[in-house]
């Protein structure tokens, strides 16, 4: 039906709107990709799967788990492997993204070493829970990704634009040297950019153990790279482009899978940056080369 099709592609894409908001925070203060951020984004997921299915604890625990958990590790990421290259003389612009896939690469084999290889399951009290409106079923689980996603989008966008630490973000983000100079801190304005967009990361762990009842070491890399696609879709270091390149790629996937080939799923993502990348270089909403940093 084409309306489950819709619901389904919207449940999608707000998660990968969640995964690409911790990229484009990250991207717009420092230029650079996080590639660790796909496997933060999988630490949350399993913080998931201990609370509710080891411990047995309320799904609401996992949540602040999750969170906790991720902010640390970005934390971490941000001390020990960005903060030492930033600012030295003779790094290469390249080395702080070869220090996040060596961040990425130690978490996965962490990962395998703690939880071991192979899906677990995540399994929820609310997983089958629905509502029925004549044919169409719209399960609970769905409702509550996209609400997540809604307060999450609106948040950011109200704390970037309203509150003195995101114009303090903005600023940074437009240039670090010149927001020093007006009186941002900004170490600590990257480190907060992280821990921000790594904890939203375990947010969007969480939801999706709940959506695909299962979770697994390697999940970090695949979404990973759809959350760079959509960051290249939509433009890099943009808040909304994050948000509708989100929504078309989950969009498209779902409807690759209900009226075509699913076996092109994935592949979807890595097509769009090649079209993006032939017409539109800078994204749906990202500046010409002119306007750029």
């Amino acid at each position: 039906m084409f309306i489950e099709q819709v619901i389904n592609g919207l449940t999608l894409g707000s998660i990968y709107v969640i995964v690409a908001l911790g990229y484009t925070l990250v991207f717009g203060v420092l230029n650079i990709v996080n590639m660790g951020h796909g496997e933060i984004f999988m630490f949350g997921a399993f913080m998931g799967v201990v609370i509710t299915n080891v411990l047995g604890w309320p799904l609401y625990v996992a949540f602040f788990v999750a969170i906790m958990v991720t902010a640390i590790l970005g934390y971490f990421l941000e001390v020990f492997a960005l903060r030492p290259l930033r600012g030295k003389e003779g790094v290469p612009h390249l080395a702080p993204l070869i220090s996040t896939i060596g961040v990425s690469i130690f978490l996965e084999n962490l990962a395998h070493k703690l939880f071991g290889a192979g899906n677990k399951s995540f399994n929820t009290s609310i997983s089958e829970l629905n509502i029925t409106f004549g044919s169409l079923q719209v399960y609970y689980v769905q409702i509550l990704i996209f609400v997540i996603a809604i307060i999450l989008m609106a948040g950011l966008m109200l704390w970037l634009s309203k509150t003195k630490a995101g114009k303090g973000l903005r600023a940074s983000a437009e240039n670090l040297a010149v927001a020093s100079l007006l009186g941002v801190n900004t170490n600590r304005m990257i480190t907060m950019t992280v821990v921000i967009a790594s904890a939203m990361g375990g947010i969007a762990g969480i939801l999706v153990g709940i959506a695909f009842n299962s979770v697994n070491p390697q999940m970090g890399l695949i979404f990973g790279l759809k959350g760079l696609a959509i960051i290249i879709l939509g433009g890099l270091g943009n808040v909304r482009g994050a948000m509708v390149g989100g929504l078309i790629l989950g969009m498209s996937e779902t409807f690759i899978v209900a009226y075509g080939n699913s076996g092109y799923r994935d592949a979807v993502a890595f097509v769009a940056i090649i079209v993006i990348l032939v017409i539109r270089p800078q994204g749906i909403f990202g500046k010409s080369v002119e306007g750029t940093k």
